[in-house]
């Protein structure tokens, strides 16, 4: 994935322990910071579901509808 460079501002506490956990962990800032997004954002889930994933496209969008189905007889 092609990374990008940007700016950001943080309070200097977080920026002090991400620098701990990145020399602790003999990572980068830039690793440690984009490994707590993704935790945070949910993304590295997305990630290990998808390489998991063994359904067709069709059964993943039957299983789709079938859950929405659930959960609009749900409501009251």
């Amino acid at each position: 994935m092609a990374k990008v460079r940007t700016t950001l501002t943080v309070d200097a506490d977080v920026l002090r322990a991400v620098k701990v956990r990145a020399a602790r962990s003999g990572k980068g800032d830039s690793e440690v910071i984009e490994e707590a997004l993704r935790r945070d954002l949910g993304l590295d889930l997305l990630d290990r579901l998808w390489a998991t994933n063994d359904l067709t496209e069709e059964a993943a969008l039957a299983l789709g509808v079938e859950a929405q189905h659930e959960t609009r007889t749900l409501r009251p």
